[in-house]
Protein backbone atom coordinates (compact mmCIF):
# COMPACT_ATOMS: atom_id res chain seq x y z
CA UNK A 1 0.00 0.00 0.00
CA UNK A 2 1.41 3.42 -1.28
CA UNK A 3 0.96 6.23 1.40
CA UNK A 4 0.91 9.40 -0.72
CA UNK A 5 2.62 12.55 0.98
CA UNK A 6 2.64 16.19 0.42
CA UNK A 7 6.42 15.35 -1.71
CA UNK A 8 4.72 13.57 -4.09
CA UNK A 9 2.44 16.78 -4.57
CA UNK A 10 5.04 18.78 -4.48
CA UNK A 11 7.02 17.07 -7.07
CA UNK A 12 4.41 16.85 -9.54
CA UNK A 13 3.97 20.66 -8.99
CA UNK A 14 8.04 21.72 -9.05
CA UNK A 15 8.42 18.60 -11.72
CA UNK A 16 7.75 21.82 -14.51
CA UNK A 17 10.33 24.19 -12.83
CA UNK A 18 10.28 26.15 -15.71
CA UNK A 19 6.06 26.72 -15.46
CA UNK A 20 6.53 27.82 -11.63
CA UNK A 21 9.47 30.05 -11.34
CA UNK A 22 8.06 33.60 -11.11
CA UNK A 23 5.15 34.77 -8.60
CA UNK A 24 2.34 35.27 -11.43
CA UNK A 25 2.79 31.51 -12.23
CA UNK A 26 2.62 30.56 -8.50
CA UNK A 27 -0.75 33.10 -8.25
CA UNK A 28 -2.20 30.16 -10.59
CA UNK A 29 -1.63 27.16 -8.19
CA UNK A 30 -4.19 26.29 -5.54
CA UNK A 31 -4.18 27.39 -1.76
CA UNK A 32 -3.03 23.36 -1.42
CA UNK A 33 -0.24 23.74 -3.57
CA UNK A 34 0.96 27.40 -2.64
CA UNK A 35 0.91 25.81 0.88
CA UNK A 36 3.04 23.11 0.63
CA UNK A 37 5.45 25.54 -1.31
CA UNK A 38 5.82 27.64 1.72
CA UNK A 39 6.30 24.70 3.44
CA UNK A 40 9.41 24.12 1.67
CA UNK A 41 10.50 27.52 1.95
CA UNK A 42 9.92 27.29 5.61
CA UNK A 43 11.66 23.90 6.26
CA UNK A 44 14.75 25.50 3.67
CA UNK A 45 14.76 28.60 6.34
CA UNK A 46 15.07 26.38 9.57
CA UNK A 47 17.49 24.07 8.14
CA UNK A 48 19.84 27.67 7.12
CA UNK A 49 22.77 27.98 9.38
CA UNK A 50 22.06 31.85 8.92
CA UNK A 51 21.65 33.92 11.85
CA UNK A 52 18.01 35.70 11.86
CA UNK A 53 18.20 39.14 12.85
CA UNK A 54 15.01 40.12 14.38
CA UNK A 55 13.90 44.08 14.95
CA UNK A 56 13.55 45.31 18.34
CA UNK A 57 9.36 45.12 17.15
CA UNK A 58 9.59 41.55 16.53
CA UNK A 59 11.36 40.87 19.76
CA UNK A 60 8.92 42.56 21.56
CA UNK A 61 5.93 40.74 19.98
CA UNK A 62 7.81 37.64 20.77
CA UNK A 63 8.36 38.57 24.36
CA UNK A 64 4.50 39.54 25.04
CA UNK A 65 3.42 35.97 23.43
CA UNK A 66 5.89 34.61 25.92
CA UNK A 67 4.54 36.79 28.13
CA UNK A 68 0.57 35.83 27.70
CA UNK A 69 1.54 32.22 26.95
CA UNK A 70 2.99 32.30 30.81
CA UNK A 71 -0.18 33.80 32.32
CA UNK A 72 -2.46 31.63 30.43
CA UNK A 73 -0.44 28.41 30.27
CA UNK A 74 -3.81 26.05 30.12
CA UNK A 75 -5.41 28.38 26.99
CA UNK A 76 -3.76 26.69 24.55
CA UNK A 77 -4.40 23.80 22.13
CA UNK A 78 -1.77 20.60 21.11
CA UNK A 79 -0.20 20.91 17.98
CA UNK A 80 -2.09 17.66 16.73
CA UNK A 81 -5.12 19.41 17.14
CA UNK A 82 -4.27 22.54 15.43
CA UNK A 83 -2.53 20.39 12.78
CA UNK A 84 -5.57 18.27 12.19
CA UNK A 85 -8.09 22.15 11.81
CA UNK A 86 -5.68 23.04 9.23
CA UNK A 87 -5.59 19.51 7.17
CA UNK A 88 -9.37 19.79 7.05
CA UNK A 89 -9.38 23.30 5.53
CA UNK A 90 -7.07 21.83 2.70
Amino acid sequence: MYIYTKYDKWYKIMNDRTKYNSIENIKELSVAEKILIVEDIWESILSSKEEIILSDEQKEELDSRVENYNKNTNDVKPWSEVKKNIESHL
